[in-house]
């Protein structure tokens, strides 16, 4: 396996071992495992727009998983239905 300073675009084949930081584009395949936290963990709204958490201590009993996005004012709970 090759560890590299390189800062351009770099493409793999057979994926990336570790943490991918910076900007991802392009297609994604596999799993995306996201950071999970409590809300009182999360970093400001402000300077999150379009991050994305899961957190942990959602729910009457702070037992349920959420999933959460920054609109850059506020972490915003995404609810999902079926597609139409």
């Amino acid at each position: 396996m090759g560890t590299t300073t390189f800062s351009g675009p770099v493409v793999s084949t057979n994926g990336f071992t570790g943490a991918v930081t910076g900007n991802v584009t392009g297609d994604v395949t596999g799993t995306i495992t996201l950071t999970s936290t409590v809300t009182a963990s999360l970093p400001a709204a402000a300077s999150s727009t379009g991050q994305m958490y899961i957190i942990t201590d959602n729910g009457a009993g702070d037992d349920e998983f959420a999933l959460v996005v920054s609109d850059g004012s506020a972490w915003v709970k995404v609810t999902t239905t079926a597609l139409t």
